[in-house]
């Protein structure tokens, strides 16, 4: 592609382009150490290390052209924008030739439910014999080949990419606020934005909840001119959002319970297996799903407003809800021996805790115990809320070390400790050394019993601990094999 065609795609973001050259583009990189002869290079200003100290080395190895943010004169064509990080996602999508245009593409967007939302809606669309890429939390899965995650969210060229390999017809988007805020989906064009919901979480990042809210709307402006708006107004958050979009008039079908929405929640069930209706129309569908706890029934609803939307008949959306497998890492459960219930959830925020210890709830368990804990250099903000609601609807609760990302054992374990002091109503211990924390539940758990375990899912440990495992479901499975080793020199 001639570096005319990206210059188009810029729009806006160009500030300054004076060279008349027209360099034939062979790719483009972020990374100066992947820079290929013919490549644009980006120069990012990220938050750590400024790509614009890496120019002259792309330009070593071999660089056609340079997009950059600062005011330089170069031995190659150089482009001066507003922002790179905008740019790049404008100048992907246009290298690739826009290939979200080749895709119904479904964003979901929200604090909770993105995953297991985008994890149901693939597996109707696939149930219902349709093909889809998914890129999320838990993995990047495209043509039916799985990848390993950067972020929730990739990065703008990496999104251009993954949807340009894509022979599938639909791609279900996981869009997080930091994605938003740093142009990651600049370049995208959406069929479908969905809004689960929005609780406090990341405001670390953003200022205010209204920041934060304020960041998720903005999926918003990437909508496809035929595009729609899935909205779950159960709470006042959704209600804003509804009446945002149609204000811009943005299409918006809506969901909640005792209301007047396009689909109703009606009739919810959970001792057991989870059963629900929904009503839209005026026609009630009874919905039976495999995954207990409120928030998956808000879950499934969405998913299954969004497939009507699509087309899929309800009788398929129906059929694919009850054989849902579930996601990994969300309320996963691994059996004990003496008959108690562990869940491993990547719960992280209050509104996600009380979901799972009211699913446990709901399940009639004899005594719930919960593990959990916070990520070194994260919202601190909410961790005298998530200790709050543990110490209220647990009868037990271990605070354990999280991701430090760089703050000290030392820190983390007095915090833990002044939290638990302060909130814990008698009911909490500290144990930082996670795998250990497990082993302490699981060594002590009794026939009934729900012990959860939150904050990593899927997530491999970046810290050593005792135990030989890496990752909460691994430190399970482990304990498993011991006790089997146990019974058998016994």
């Amino acid at each position: 592609m001639r570096l005319s065609k990206v210059l188009e795609a810029l729009g806006g973001s160009l500030k300054k382009y004076i060279d008349e050259a027209d360099p034939e583009l062979t790719g483009i990189q972020m990374d100066s150490r992947k820079v290929n002869p013919g490549d644009l290079f980006v120069a990012i200003s990220g938050f750590q290390i400024d790509g614009h100290r890496f120019i002259q080395e792309a330009i070593d190895k071999g660089a056609a052209a340079v997009i950059g943010e600062n005011e330089l004169e170069l031995n190659v064509p150089y482009i001066q924008v507003f922002d790179s990080r905008l740019a790049l996602g404008r100048a992907a999508s246009a290298f690739y030739h826009h290939p979200s245009r080749r895709h119904t593409v479904i964003g979901i967007t929200g604090t909770n439910g993105k995953t297991t939302v985008s994890y149901i809606l693939k597996h109707i669309l696939e149930h219902a014999g349709r093909s889809c890429s998914l890129l999320g939390t838990v993995s990047y899965i495209i043509n039916n080949e799985v990848y390993k995650p950067s972020n929730t969210t990739p990065d703008a060229l990496q999104i251009q990419e993954l949807m340009a390999k894509s022979n599938d017809e639909f791609v279900v988007l996981e869009v997080s606020s930091h994605a938003l805020k740093q142009y990651r989906i600049e370049g995208l064009e959406l069929d479908y934005g969905l809004f689960t919901n929005l609780a406090h979480d990341h405001l670390d990042y953003h200022p205010t909840i209204e920041d934060y809210f304020e960041a998720k709307t903005l999926m918003y402006n990437y909508m496809k001119p035929d595009g729609s708006a899935i909205v779950s107004r159960l709470s006042e958050w959704g209600d804003m959002l509804a009446d945002i979009l149609k204000a811009k008039e943005i299409p918006v079908y809506s969901m909640g319970s005792d209301g007047n929405y396009d689909l109703n929640i009606e009739d919810i069930r959970l001792n057991g297996e989870t059963r629900f209706e929904v009503q839209m129309g005026g026609v009630v569908y009874p919905l039976t799903f495999p995954s207990p706890g409120q928030h998956n029934v808000y879950n499934a609803a969405m998913a299954f407003l969004t497939a009507i939307k699509i087309g899929i008949s309800p009788e398929v959306i129906t059929d694919a809800l009850k054989t849902f497998p579930g996601v990994p890492g969300r309320f996963e459960m691994i059996s004990h021996p003496e008959g108690a219930t562990f869940i491993v959830d990547y719960a992280h925020t209050e509104d996600a805790l009380e979901y799972c210890l009211h699913a446990a709830q709901e399940h009639d368990a004899v005594k719930i115990k919960h593990i959990f804990g916070f990520r070194g250099e994260r919202d601190k903000t909410k961790r005298e809320h998530m200790v709050k609601t543990s110490a209220a609807m647990s009868d037990e609760f271990i605070l354990t070390f999280d991701d430090l990302n760089g703050v000290s054992e030392v820190d983390m374990e007095n915090e833990l400790k002044e939290l638990n002091e302060r909130f814990g109503m008698n009911k909490g211990s500290v144990i930082t050394d996670r795998t250990l924390a497990i082993q302490y539940a699981w060594e002590n758990a009794n026939m009934g019993e729900w012990i959860l375990i939150t904050g990593k899912g899927p997530e491999e440990y970046q810290s050593l601990y005792e135990l030989p495992a890496s990752s909460d479901k691994d430190t399970l499975l482990y304990l498993q094999k011991q006790h089997g080793k146990e019974k058998i020199i016994g």
